[in-house]
């Protein structure tokens, strides 16, 4: 069970300010609650905290636990802390949590169905979803709270109104955004029990032995860079994420790929598809901005940086997404055109093989 006071903002910048600790009798403000599971294996507390905190550096949390702002069962205690079943972990500071406030943007946003539960909306390349550190406006929600501006729901203070799923920035296509609490509730629940069905398009680099398949794994942040996700084969780390595909255009050295959700872990397809070998094309936070496949030709290496020209983002949209009504129950299915920069792509590179094969 993990309990987590809500924050924006990245709070552990601020630990550089009092790395002499909190004063004494000062008030102090919980920002993150975690119970430790029953099953949690020894770990070291700086490792544990730095899978489960978004957008804190190992450093900033061995800082923070110098600090004395990391607290096991009510106590200070250090990096080197081993966590264990029963341990309630706090992390404390001398300032309350940071709020952003929700301000409504007329934003053009693209709502591919819409009643009085719920919307669809096909989100575009480059758009963030919602406001968070470092993107405080001009995001999907932004937009939304302008549409929503007399919906009650819209009207909570909630930073993420509406949110029951979300998908990267640079990657396009379908979401859900509830308009009611009862709706959210509702279509948060499906994708919790996994009743949803999403698919994705992908090109990725590299071809398959095999036409379909699955990638597993636990998904978690990378110990070693935090804007990343990596996958942990042992189960270490992480939460575990079932990715299934199948290949359905082969184009030389790039595939296009469908892959079906049975998981929804941060960065999933990204990180899983980078993990077997097959990064995605123009991926430039799992390495598939380079030229992994192919030949040495000086004109194959400018055509493949023409491509990434086209497309200069990761190859990835969320094309359809399958759901029960949440007032009626009934199966609804929608979906969504391949985005323009992606479809380019893909007939640039079978032009390139129908020529190479001339």
């Amino acid at each position: 069970m993990q309990l987590t006071i809500e924050w924006n903002m990245n709070e552990f910048n601020d630990i550089e300010e009092i790395e002499d600790g909190p004063e004494e009798n000062a008030e102090l403000f919980e920002h993150h609650r975690f119970e430790i599971d029953k099953g949690q294996k020894l770990l070291r507390i700086d490792k544990f905290l730095v899978n489960r905190i978004e957008n804190a550096s190992r450093n900033k949390i061995q800082q923070a636990a110098d600090a004395n702002c990391i607290l096991v069962n009510d106590t200070p205690v250090k990096s080197n802390y081993k966590v264990k079943p029963g341990d309630v972990v706090s992390v404390v500071m001398a300032q309350p949590p940071r709020e952003i406030e929700l301000i409504p943007q007329d934003i053009p946003i693209n709502i591919v169905y819409e009643d009085d539960s719920f919307v669809i909306v096909n989100k575009e390349p480059g758009m963030v979803v919602h406001p968070a550190y470092g993107n405080y406006s001009g995001t999907l929600v932004n937009a939304l709270a302008w549409h929503f501006k007399d919906l009650p729901l819209f009207k909570t203070g909630d930073a993420r109104p509406g949110l029951v799923h979300r998908i990267d920035k640079d990657t396009s296509g379908i979401l859900v955004i509830a308009k009611t609490e009862d709706a959210k509730n509702k279509l948060s629940k499906q994708f919790f029990d996994r009743t949803t069905d999403r698919k994705y398009i992908a090109l990725v680099w590299g071809s398959f032995n095999e036409p379909e398949g699955t990638i597993t794994g636990h998904i978690g942040r990378s110990l070693k860079d935090r804007k990343m996700m990596t996958v942990f084969p042992n189960g270490e780390y992480g939460k575990p994420a079932i990715t299934h595909y199948k290949v359905l255009e082969e184009l030389g050295y790039v595939s296009v790929v469908e892959c079906k959700l049975e998981t929804g872990r941060t960065h999933q397809i990204r990180a899983h598809f980078k993990y077997v070998g097959h990064p995605l094309f123009n991926d430039a936070t799992y390495g598939g901005d380079q030229i992994l496949k192919g030949t040495t030709f000086t004109k194959y290496k400018q055509y493949v940086q023409n491509c990434f020209k086209m497309l200069p983002r990761q190859a990835l949209h969320a094309k359809s997404l399958a759901l029960n009504h949440p007032v009626t129950g009934e199966r609804l299915f929608f979906d969504s055109e391949i985005p323009e920069d992606m479809a380019s792509t893909f007939d640039k590179w079978r032009n390139y093989i129908v020529n190479r094969e001339e």
